[in-house]
């Protein structure tokens, strides 16, 4: 099998890998998807559509092999804002139809290029950062007290509290089921990571977070028929909508209201939503790419297209605005999915589970849910990567650090861009370094003879260097400007050194320049 056959194998070529990641991730979706829907205001089931068109619509015409969309908690205030501003959640809907449409132009012209330009030390503080977030979020679900949503990322919740004051209150709504919940499925969790997985080929296959919600389940029913007083109450199970029958679960589907298409909110809203949710797909994909073992690369450009497909399908049926999302993306990989086989048997589980067989789902424990995302978190936030981060100097640390920092505090766009804006600064910083070279000597006759080398490229950027350089400069001074090896030179900084020649007689500085493609021999006096 060639190297290309090995990193991009066939859909179906590993589904013995796939179907078993497939199962945790939708494990992992289900309480996310409807947590998300309630935060955002929009009907239960919105978030249950969004995660089946991305995982079957996105899932089929991305190339990402690994990331998985759905609903995204970046969106959920968004979304909550925009329909109390259009009033209503069937013109809401034309919005995210109309983001739809906006990202696949985007895609048509390319829009994803501007992936790539977010840097790795960022990319591994969003992952970082969003590990100690699901944390952090998860331990009050573990411990049954569940107020605030499923899926909730940012530092500020909806109900007034934040992620440290939550941890406090969770202290006095601790619940014994939950708790003996939690420690089963840490339990089962530790035993297949730790042992299992590692010694028998059969564990592979079984997924541990798989067992881990059949022993929730069986725990709820047993405790309901046996032991009542450690029963979980209905508010610390996953609640999916049921229908009473097939009329009923047709009925939770929503269509736009298109008389609203003239709406300039709604055009405006629509911008939005595509730009926002554009701006998380592209951050999800590079950041899955990173943690891909075959380290393979997404098509930003089709991503784009694959999503606004998805966004406009989801709008057409009633579904939330979909992006691709780091959390099950992760739980994927995790999980050993190879392929986006796995993203799209996820999508159809969705499907068939809320349409068959909701009452089941009704049975799990958030609690589980929670413990399996303790370790996806830990996973993408171990100890180790700090260290590894600190090693490669303070340039890549602090960026890393800040956008830790910034996604645990405020949430995970404001993160990024507080990671990308340091890297920015330090990136400045060193072109303000790095634009030329000086070299100093002392003639016999008390002269400073100095030469400026200027880089390949020279842009407007390093003017403050070149300007602070050549002010520098002592009275009598013998300088060459050495341009020979420059390829671009910046008409801002040609401008400062036309100036500094213009009075150069005034310093008594005699100044020779060294143009691109001439010998050192080959001079221009001024």
């Amino acid at each position: 099998m060639s190297s290309t056959e090995e990193n991009y194998p066939k859909m179906f070529s590993k589904i013995k890998q796939d179907v078993p990641a497939s199962i945790v991730v939708f494990f992992v979706a289900v309480p996310l998807c409807l947590g998300i829907a309630l935060a955002s205001g929009a009907p239960l089931f919105s978030g249950l559509i969004a995660g089946i068109v991305g995982g079957i619509v996105v899932g089929s015409l991305s190339n990402s092999a690994l990331g998985v969309s759905g609903p995204a908690a970046g969106l959920a205030v968004i979304v909550l804002t925009s329909i109390q501003t259009l009033g209503s959640y069937e013109i809401f809907l034309v919005a995210v139809v109309l983001a739809g449409l906006f990202q696949i132009i985007m895609g048509l012209l390319k829009g994803g290029i501007i992936g790539y330009y977010f840097p790795s030390s960022v990319i591994k503080g969003m992952l970082t950062g969003i590990g100690i977030i699901i944390i952090l979020k998860q331990i009050p679900h573990a411990f049954g007290y569940d107020k605030d949503y499923e899926g909730d990322l940012s530092f500020n919740q909806p109900d007034g509290e934040n992620t440290f004051t939550e941890l406090i209150n969770m202290l006095e709504h601790i619940s014994t089921g939950a708790v003996i919940v939690s420690v089963i499925s840490i339990s089962i969790l530790l035993l297949w990571e730790l042992y299992l997985t590692r010694n028998y080929k059969v564990f592979k296959l079984i997924q541990g977070p798989l067992v881990a919600v059949a022993a929730g389940i069986f725990y709820q029913m047993l405790t309901l028929n046996y032991a009542p007083d450690l029963a979980l109450d209905k508010q610390h199970l996953v609640s999916v909508p049921v229908a009473g029958n097939f009329s009923e679960f047709l009925g939770q589907f929503t269509i736009p209201d298109f008389s609203a298409i003239m709406n300039e909110q709604v055009w405006l809203i629509a911008i939005t939503i595509a730009v926002v949710a554009s701006l998380e797909t592209l951050l999800s994909v590079e950041a899955t790419d990173k943690l891909d073992p075959k380290k393979r690369i997404t098509n930003t450009d089709r991503e784009l297209l694959a999503q606004g497909v998805g966004n406009a399908v989801s709008g057409l049926i009633g579904g939330l605005p979909v992006t691709q999302v780091i959390v099950r993306s992760s739980a994927n990989i995790q999980s050993n999915g190879q392929t986006k086989l796995s993203t799209i048997v996820h999508g159809f589980l969705l499907l068939t589970s809320v349409a068959l067989v909701p009452f089941v789902l009704n049975m799990i424990p958030l609690a589980v849910l929670a413990c399996i995302l303790f370790f996806v978190g830990y996973k993408l936030a171990k100890p180790s990567l700090f260290m590894q981060m600190y090693k490669l100097g303070w340039e890549q640390f602090i960026p890393f650090l800040v956008t830790i920092l910034g996604i645990v505090f405020t949430n995970l766009l404001v993160g990024i861009s507080m990671g990308v804006a340091v890297a920015i600064i330090i990136f400045l910083r060193n072109s303000f370094k790095n634009s030329h070279f000086l070299h100093t000597k002392v003639v016999d006759n008390g002269h400073h003879k100095v030469r400026m080398t200027l880089a390949e490229e020279v842009s407007f950027l390093n003017k403050g260097a070149i300007l602070k350089a050549l002010d520098g400069l002592p009275k009598g001074t013998h300088l060459t400007i050495d341009m020979s090896k420059s390829w671009s030179i910046d008409y801002d900084v040609l401008e400062i050194i036309d100036n500094f020649k213009d009075h150069s007689d005034e310093r008594e500085i005699k100044m020779r320049l060294i143009k691109r493609g001439e010998f050192e021999t080959e001079t221009v006096d001024y």
